[in-house]
């Protein structure tokens, strides 16, 4: 590397750091900073240009149009901020370049791969012998076990959807809840699973399945619950619903993007018990863990329903009996994603991350009481760091939520909940600190005010 390129990669660091750095800035950027996004030119260019140049024009009229969702006032989405360390770890990652399908290729990213899998079982309270394996986000990870889900349950009435494809193969059915991810109906579409197959059940007013409407399975259905609902946090009855469909012979799959890490604040734990008892689980590191973009986690209890669905091979290939990442996932090529997991758990540990989960929730509290002081109504009760706010009819509770994004203070969006209109407040970044929370209360009531 010349002496240029290396003042290249510190001009870069340099640069992030500042962003970073500035934490008073308002969440969403301004319509001047919108609208100098045209300057990008967008004609192809002819010759080269000096790499210093285009970092600058990057960072001069890119970085005040992102959204600062790594800062404390961020509540859209369950958009996690990133740790120190796993951002850290980001950048050395990037300059390592790895790819990760073989060991072989990268002997030092698979090993702290194996680590950040073997962590992440365990902090989530699931079997020693669940395999984990890192992808690019939830929506990949559930399509990942329920394609294990599929194949499983028909290799066990003797079919191969390896020979025979799944024409002609036995019909399976899935129940699932009236409030599952949008990201699960993705998988079961690419699974080649229609709604035809779906049979829904209906949930209470926290949005957790209700169980004496579960229907009676057997060894061809999946089950799909969730740990977390997008809206309000609540988590399905776990220990009531699973054992049962486990003794049916039914697959249990959990949806828990965020929610699933409760497991890992002792406080919090009872939220998701009897978790564990699944066959499968579907995560995100880049939400509640906040890890860099992106890191989601597939864990399947048994390694060989992992493999059948997902191993390939090839002469040229050399996969061994060792922890091969390419037989685990749906991508060959692949970033090492489990360094900055790695990262994360290291620096933080258990008590760390049960600390930063806490924290998040308190945060939460904290802005639905001063929120509630004020005459917001608040639509369910608030148990992780996920709360839903109207302000009186949708029309207003709409306006609302545009005065806030249009001011960017504190960024907030909107969801329908159980027929009406609501702000979604989800505290998932580690950095929101008390001060954010004031800021960012003040900002919406006085939205609301405006609006009235």
């Amino acid at each position: 590397m010349t002496h240029a390129e290396m003042d290249l990669i510190l001009d870069a660091a340099r640069r992030a750091g500042e962003y970073l750095a500035a934490v008073d800035l308002d969440t969403a950027p301004t319509r001047a900073a919108l609208d100098a996004l045209a300057t990008f030119d967008p004609v192809l260019p002819t010759g080269p240009r000096p790499p210093a140049d285009v970092l600058a024009e990057l960072d001069t009229i890119g970085s005040p149009a992102t959204m600062r969702t790594t800062g404390g006032r961020y509540f859209g989405f369950v958009n996690g901020g990133t740790e120190p360390a796993g951002l850290a770890a980001s950048i050395l990652n990037a300059a390592w370049d790895q790819n990760v399908a073989l060991p072989i290729m990268s002997p030092a990213a698979a090993h702290l791969d194996a680590i950040a899998a073997r962590w992440t079982v365990e902090l989530l309270g699931l079997p020693a012998t669940a395999t984990a394996t890192f992808c690019g986000g939830a929506s990949i990870a559930n399509l990942t076990c329920v394609l294990a889900a599929r194949d499983a349950l028909l290799a066990r009435a003797g079919w191969s959807v390896d020979e025979h494809g799944l024409g002609g193969a036995p019909a399976l059915r899935v129940v699932t809840s009236a409030e599952i991810h949008v990201s699960v109906w993705k998988a079961l579409r690419a699974a080649g699973i229609g709604r035809s197959q779906v049979e829904i059940v209906p949930t209470d007013s926290s949005g957790r399945l209700i169980t004496a409407a579960v229907p009676v399975m057997d060894e061809r259905t999946i089950l799909v619950v969730q740990a977390g609902n997008v809206n309000t946090g609540h988590s399905d009855p776990f220990r009531d619903v699973i054992p049962a469909a486990s003794a049916a012979g039914a697959w249990i799959h959990v949806d828990g993007a965020f929610g699933l890490w409760s497991a890992a604040d002792p406080a919090r734990a009872h939220l998701v018990d009897g978790v564990d008892l699944a066959d499968s689980w579907a995560t995100d590191a880049h939400k509640w863990l906040n890890a860099p973009y992106d890191s989601g986690v597939a864990i399947v209890a048994r390694d060989g329903d992992l493999r059948r669905a997902m191993a390939v091979d090839a002469a040229y290939l050399q996969a061994g009996p060792d922890r091969t990442l390419m037989q685990l996932g749906l991508q060959m090529s692949q970033r090492a994603r489990g360094v900055e997991t790695w990262a994360i758990i290291r620096a933080l540990g258990r008590s760390g991350l049960a600390d930063a989960i806490d924290r998040t929730c308190n945060r939460c509290a904290q802005l639905v009481e001063t929120l509630q002081e004020n005459g917001v109504e608040i639509l369910a009760p608030v148990v992780i760091n996920q709360a839903l706010a109207a302000f009186g009819d949708d029309a207003t509770t709409d306006r609302v939520i545009n005065a806030v994004q249009a001011d960017g203070t504190c960024w907030a969006g909107g969801t329908t909940w159980q027929g009406r209109r609501a702000m979604r407040l989800s505290v998932s970044s580690t950095t929101t600190t008390p001060a954010d929370i004031d800021v960012a209360a003040a900002a919406i009531l006085e939205a609301w005010r405006s609006t009235n």
